[in-house]
């Protein structure tokens, strides 16, 4: 089964494309990001100059990223066998617009002011009204707009590919329970803030907010494309679900342990609206009364900054929070390394997703 698309005529990286090259590929997506959402922001602009505010910032949600959601997806059709195909690359680039959307109402909700070092979209678009009654109410229902868009433009891209229509329509039912699976772990989210930290129920909800979309889903969907049997797709989630989650344990790390000017987020992200994080639920469940009592002072407060960090992190070191964290982050990477090992993958698949377990899990940012 060869796909036989539109644009898969030879390129410049068409040599290469056995070897996963993070730089190369992500070259590839950025392009076709750029190219699609710049598109669509022009013809926003094109029923009103006063959209130019939300067009500007449909083109900001897509211009960072690793674009390992679109490696995955990338790696999930070529495991299957499949060869490197451009219509791919454009459908793999939409589960990028998925994470730009997820990104901006996840900002929202957080109330985050910065990411990737960059006002975050509701707090840029203050400046669509600048000095008009409601100004940050209405940032904040334009940035919502705005990662409605993203979500819709992502199933637009998607369809128009150039993919054959009966290889999208093998794929389309996972478009269902990605963005029920991604809700539902937002709403977990909301729902557990505030109340008592709880290891397991922390990983549920990353589980559903990040690792089903960020490694699980994108490899269904890219073997799903490809025509992939049962035990290769059973493989992908025994795989993703784990990696998945030392995606997001490393996160919550970098979240409070990292640099700035690295991760691009503010460190007091997750203390100030006291996330229900992997990391606070092992820190509280070692914790005695009076350092439980700490952690009330110290998280959820109006006005927190770098002494109630400092304060955090100290607690947390020394009850031994982010090793076990650490701990977990190793084991989730050697179980997903290991739900490979029974199946018989294309040899430069296997080298592929052997290195994206190694980026997702290992990194400073």
């Amino acid at each position: 089964m060869t796909d036989r698309s539109r644009s898969d005529r030879p390129g410049p990286d068409r040599s290469r494309s056995d070897r996963y090259e993070p730089d190369v590929f992500k070259a590839r997506i950025d392009r076709e990001l750029e190219r699609f959402v710049s598109r669509e922001a022009d013809q926003l602009l094109g029923i009103d100059a006063d959209l130019g505010p939300v067009a500007g910032q449909l083109r900001v949600a897509v211009a960072h990223g690793k674009r390992l959601r679109a490696a995955f997806c990338y790696w999930g059709w070529r495991a299957a066998g499949q060869p490197d195909s451009d219509a791919l690359v454009r459908a793999a680039a939409a589960m990028e617009l998925v994470h730009a959307a997820a990104v901006v109402h996840d900002d929202i909700i957080d109330d985050s002011p910065t990411r990737h070092g960059l006002p975050t979209a509701h707090v840029a678009l203050v400046g669509a009204r600048p000095g008009g009654p409601r100004s940050k109410s209405v940032a904040r229902a334009l940035a919502m707009l705005v990662g409605d868009l993203l979500m819709s433009l992502a199933g637009q891209l998607f369809v128009t590919s150039g993919l054959p229509a009966a290889y999208l329509t093998r794929a389309r039912p996972l478009w269902a329970d990605l963005a029920r699976e991604l809700i539902a772990g937002e709403c977990l989210e909301l729902l557990h803030t505030g109340a008592a930290p709880d290891t397991g129920a922390s990983l549920k909800v990353i589980r559903y907010k990040t690792a089903k979309y960020t490694v699980e889903q994108p490899l269904l969907i890219g073997g799903a494309l490809a025509g992939a049997g049962p035990r290769l797709r059973e493989a992908f989630s025994a795989y993703g679900l784990p990696l998945g989650e030392a995606f997001q344990l490393r996160d919550d790390l970098l979240g409070l342990f990292g640099d700035p000017a690295r991760t691009g987020k503010a460190n007091l992200d997750d203390i100030r609206t006291r996330r229900p994080t992997v990391l606070l639920a092992e820190t509280w469940q070692a914790a005695g009364p009076a350092e439980r009592e700490q952690l009330r002072r110290l998280l959820g407060r109006r006005g927190t900054g770098a002494q109630d960090l400092d304060g955090v992190r100290d607690l947390m070191s020394r009850l031994g929070a982010p090793a076990r964290v650490e701990n977990m982050i190793d084991a989730r990477v050697e179980e997903a390394a290991h739900a490979l090992d029974d199946i018989t993958l294309p040899a430069h698949a296997a080298r592929a997703l052997a290195e994206l377990a190694r980026t997702a899990a290992v990194r400073r940012h």
